[in-house]
């Protein structure tokens, strides 16, 4: 018997210190944004966009539209670095984009005249030219994957039956949405593009609004003193130039969006 009650007190004992222990943690969800988590497309893995990257509007959001641009129409702000498809009943979805350095994007009217996932990138015979630093490695070509800069998905921009040899696409460099950093095109986040290239066909109408346009229906935009986009407000400005000094006096390195890449 008093066995039997060691035994039993043995294994009270160890219930109670189980019980103490409790349930080993459950490590935490990472802090990922509906609609930019990670995604297995296929063969290849895309991360999951990091939050410090959906800030100033650039994540995708339906919003109001009261220009007058017909439903299925996508819509490029430049200036402001949005892109709209437009939607029925004065609605639209917006996207945060990234966009080519002063005299580089595409302007004007076109249409989607060809769609590619993972699409290869070969750099213009111009930019070899003008940044053999940068593109001759590249000039063979580079076939679509992760390291390729045009991400997972293209659309074509055409004009008059011809390729303009300007693209709306995905993006290695989460960094660089918001800002204007490529060599043309417009670039979105890889979880947006695929989005957008599931909602339209080849064919499709893209429209580049004008400053004039932008300033009218936006409002005037600026760079920070980071290179991101926002609305020139008086205090955006006063910020800009105590941020401006801060780097002057620390001597700071102001990486815009990474090494520069074609789009």
């Amino acid at each position: 018997m008093r066995n039997t009650l060691i035994r039993l007190g043995a294994l009270l004992a160890f219930a109670t210190l189980s019980a103490c222990a409790g349930t080993p943690p459950v490590p935490a969800e990472p802090d990922v944004s509906p609609g930019y988590e990670a995604v297995q497309d296929g063969a290849f893995f895309i991360e999951p966009v990091d939050k410090q990257y959906l800030t100033g509007g650039n994540r995708r959001e339906e919003v109001p539209y009261t220009a007058g641009d017909a439903p299925g129409t996508i819509v490029v702000d430049i200036f402001a670095r949005k892109l709209y498809r437009v939607m029925e009943g004065g609605r639209a979805m917006r996207f945060g984009i990234a966009v080519g350095r002063e005299g580089l994007s595409f302007k004007g009217t076109g249409y989607i005249g060809r769609k590619q996932e993972w699409p290869s990138w070969t750099p213009t015979r111009n930019m070899v030219r003008t940044r053999p630093d940068l593109y001759a490695e590249f000039a063979g070509g580079l076939p679509g994957g992760l390291d390729n800069p045009l991400g997972a998905r293209a659309l074509y921009l055409y004009r008059g039956g011809r390729d303009t040899m300007f693209r709306i696409h995905g993006t290695i460099d989460n960094a660089s949405i918001g800002r204007a950093t490529s060599a043309g095109c417009i670039r979105l986040f890889n979880q947006d593009a695929i989005y957008l290239y599931n909602q339209i066909d080849v064919g499709t109408a893209v429209r580049v609004r004008t400053l004039e346009e932008s300033r009218a229906i936006e409002g005037p935009y600026m760079d920070d003193a980071y290179g991101r986009i926002v609305p020139e407000t008086p205090q955006n400005i006063a910020k800009k130039e105590r941020d401006l000094a801060k780097i002057a006096r620390e001597g700071a390195t102001v990486v815009l969006g990474g090494v520069p890449v074609q789009g």
